[in-house]
């Protein structure tokens, strides 16, 4: 294979032209660049919401590149394969790609790597999904990092390179191969009536991610402390959506952030935080892969939570139906729109977990299925947060009483009016949006009576407590 050989691009969640290392590398080579994604077992085995936003940014990321001269291949079927079928209709030499720090991700890209290199293609892997990669993150006396405010500490201040601008032009190939047509991978099959629903809601795109971003810093970021816990406010950024599927690389986020921090918006520190937090999520996931799966904490592996889905409070959870308004309309929040306020994330899963005393990894695929900014690290490590057994977990006995969280945060009861239409003379649209993007077999109507709570606060939170003392931590 010569210098004059095509590079293959394969993208995965990293669907956008700047900041993305391995794209860079590839265009500034010279050499023509052919852009791949492939709908391999990961893709397939995404919940339904994940699945549909995927689709929709795959569209118009194939736009993007149509811009810079350039095109989307798809192909679907078992990674390697693929590339391998690939290489040898193209002729090309090299495959680039983005690390992936997941342990389905690490097995499918390592035997990636050794297959194409054993072959005598140049198979490199690049950053650009982190700020930080988890290998270079060390404490003082070695090792990764268990607790999140010492990592912080520990990176404030490291150099985070500046993002590369995109490609004004790709060099294309002398001839593109097959490609597979978007639409026929059905992306958005499970989703329903509810597309229509969620679809006003995202922003959707690198342009839409970077403009979201603009906005953010020059109206939100200097209050940022004290707005993102309001859920009836508009003051956090919405980026998650964007980051998840990378279509905004961290490094950009980061160096606009530290921009606004020196320009004297006080709350920009506190968006560093945040995605400082990611990062904190995707270090543990690499150097402690059961937290995606099980108690990162083993001494929980006893504790008696239940583990029926079919259970009527588990159900009514689902629904937004527990009769604790703060929960359920976080719950209806993310049926319209797709995602959900942080504080309600908080609040969901504390009740769940500890005044229905429901294992987290029910909430956790619930949530996996449901949300469209979803991300596994960060989906994993929330969920074991707020249940007690993660890393730098809320502690046990802390209970989130949903009831005095309301007064706290929705003093004036805006946000619990925006999403429960039940009892209302002339509920809101989007309270009423709910009824139109929930699965039709729920059978509910805004004519139903608004339920009475299934647990009381005061209730589930001495059951918990008794279970937890109970318990040998």
């Amino acid at each position: 294979m010569g210098e004059t050989s095509p590079i293959i691009v394969w993208f995965r969640r990293d669907l956008r032209l700047g900041d993305h290392p391995a794209l860079t590398a590839a265009c500034v080579s010279g050499r023509p660049v052919i852009p791949v994604f492939i709908r391999d077992h990961l893709v397939d085995g995404l919940g339904i919401a994940p699945k549909w936003r995927l689709g929709e940014a795959l569209a118009v990321f194939a736009d993007s590149l149509a811009q810079v001269d350039s095109r989307l291949i798809f192909r679907s079927g078992d990674a390697l394969e693929v590339l391998q079928s690939l290489v040898a209709e193209t002729g090309a030499g090299a495959v680039y790609w983005s690390h992936g720090y997941l342990p389905d991700e690490k097995v499918r890209d390592d035997a990636v790597k050794s297959a194409l290199s054993d072959a005598g293609l140049e198979a490199k892997r690049f950053g650009g999904h982190l700020l930080f990669e988890p290998w270079t993150v060390e404490t003082k006396t070695g090792g990764f990092f268990k607790v999140y405010t010492p990592m912080w500490k520990s990176v404030k201040d490291r150099e985070v390179a500046n993002p590369k601008s995109p490609p004004s032009h790709v060099t294309a190939p002398q001839g593109w191969p097959v490609s597979d047509a978007l639409s026929d991978w059905a992306l958005a099959a499970g989703m329903d009536r509810g597309a229509a629903i969620v679809r006003a809601y995202g922003q959707i795109g690198e342009a839409a991610a970077l403009a979201r971003l603009d906005n953010f810093i020059a109206s939100k970021v200097a209050d940022y402390d004290t707005t993102r816990d309001v859920p009836a406010e508009d003051g956090t950024s919405r980026l998650s959506e964007n980051l998840s599927l990378g279509e905004i690389g961290p490094r950009t986020c980061w160096h606009a952030g530290y921009r606004a921090l020196q320009d004297g918006k006080p709350g920009a520190e506190t968006f560093l935080k945040e995605l400082v937090w990611r990062e904190f999520a995707y270090h543990l996931a690499f150097h402690t892969p059961r937290i995606l799966s099980d108690n990162w904490r083993e001494e929980w592996q006893a504790f008696p939570w239940s583990t029926d889905e079919d259970a009527a409070d588990v159900i009514a959870w689902k629904q937004g139906r527990t009769g604790i308004p703060f929960v359920d309309a976080a719950m209806r929040e993310m049926y319209v729109t797709g995602k959900m306020h942080n504080r309600g994330r908080m609040i969901v899963a504390s009740y769940l977990t500890k005044h229905l005393m429901v294992d987290w990894k029910i909430g956790m695929r619930w949530f996996e299925d449901c949300l469209t900014d979803w991300d596994p690290a960060s989906n994993a490590m929330g969920w074991q947060w707020s249940a007690g057994s993660g890393p730098d977990a809320t502690p046990y006995f802390r209970v989130f009483n949903p009831v005095t969280q309301l007064d706290k945060f929705d003093k004036t009861r805006a946000y619990v009016d925006a999403w429960i239409a039940e009892g209302k003379s002339n509920p809101s649209e989007t309270a009423m949006s709910y009824f139109d993007a929930i699965p039709r077999s729920w059978g509910l109507s805004p004519e139903d009576a608004y339920p009475a709570p299934i647990v009381s606060p005061e209730d589930g939170r001495k059951r918990a407590l008794e279970a937890y003392q109970n318990r040998d931590f």
